[in-house]
């Protein structure tokens, strides 16, 4: 098992488990944490280095620390691809999944098509092409922090910020696993909509999606997604891009600690909707 964290106080509410995404990369969501450490007891991990790379495998690494951590329940909430792992781990673990949050997640159904159109609206022709050739290079410690900035600020809602934040990013002294990247996304691409949603429509725990109307991935396979699962609810939080705790950190960190603390209603509430408000605080 690869660096872990804990953070927060153990209270009357479940503890939380956030899930990183990637694949391929590492944990970056300290600042979540930072939001809910006030209501409940918070976990933190890096997903493994090391093969075999499969939803399995990484599965199996979350119970493993589920029962080292000694929690009978959590909540597991996943952001990006996390969110597919931390579903994955509520389908397959029902019993120990207090709830799932899936943040910012790809839904059920052709999302990359979406998701290619707003890339495209969002990055120039030149960017476009800078990237293509860092892709295929050998790249230097410049070079590498270059092509990572190029590839990530495009999920955020304002351009200028989002070059900031992805820059700032990219700076991480990791290396990206690509091949955790690659299996992980054949396996998972591989599933069929039926059977996502069928999986689905077996979760009992409540189930919350945050997505940002302004996330490059698109809501409306989020949506589809949400509304197969039986107590499942939809926030959408408008002004927000791929991580909404930047760019709405407010509404963004009230929803979570509300949907911690208050839990979700056991019936089918539909979509709820965060208007606009002021970017960045």
């Amino acid at each position: 098992m690869e660096r872990t964290w804990t953070t927060g106080t153990a209270t009357g509410h479940p503890p939380v488990v956030l899930v990183h995404g990637g694949p391929g990369l590492w944990d970056y969501l300290q600042p979540v944490a930072a939001l809910l450490e006030p209501v409940t007891l918070v976990h933190r991990y890096d997903q493994p280095w090391d093969g075999p790379h499969t939803i399995a495998r990484y599965v199996a690494d979350l119970e493993e620390l589920r029962r080292r951590w000694g929690h009978e329940r959590w909540i597991v909430a996943g952001h990006s691809f996390g969110a597919t792992l931390a579903f994955a781990y509520a389908v397959q673990h029902p019993e120990r999944a207090a709830a799932l949050g899936y943040l910012s997640g790809l839904g059920v159904g052709d999302w990359r098509t979406g998701y290619r159109r707003a890339w495209r609206a969002r990055i120039s022709a030149a960017q476009a092409e800078r990237l293509a050739r860092l892709e295929e290079m050998t790249r230097t410690r410049d070079e590498e922090v270059e092509f990572r900035t190029l590839c990530w600020f495009t999920d955020h809602a304002d351009p200028v910020q989002g070059w900031k934040w992805a820059a700032q990013d990219a700076q991480h002294d990791a290396a990206i696993n690509f091949e955790a990247n690659a299996q992980l996304t054949a396996e998972t691409s591989a599933w069929s909509e039926a059977q996502v949603l069928g999986w689905a429509g077996e979760l009992t725990m409540p189930a919350w999606f945050v997505h940002g109307d302004r996330d490059p991935r698109p809501l409306r396979p989020v949506e589809r997604l949400a509304a197969g699962v039986p107590h499942g609810r939809l926030i959408v939080i408008e002004g927000a891009g791929h991580q909404p705790w930047r760019e709405r950190p407010v509404a963004f960190g009230e929803t979570l600690r509300r949907l911690v603390v208050g839990g979700i209603p056991q019936e089918k509430t539909g979509v709820n909707r965060i208007p606009p408000g002021p970017p960045f605080a």
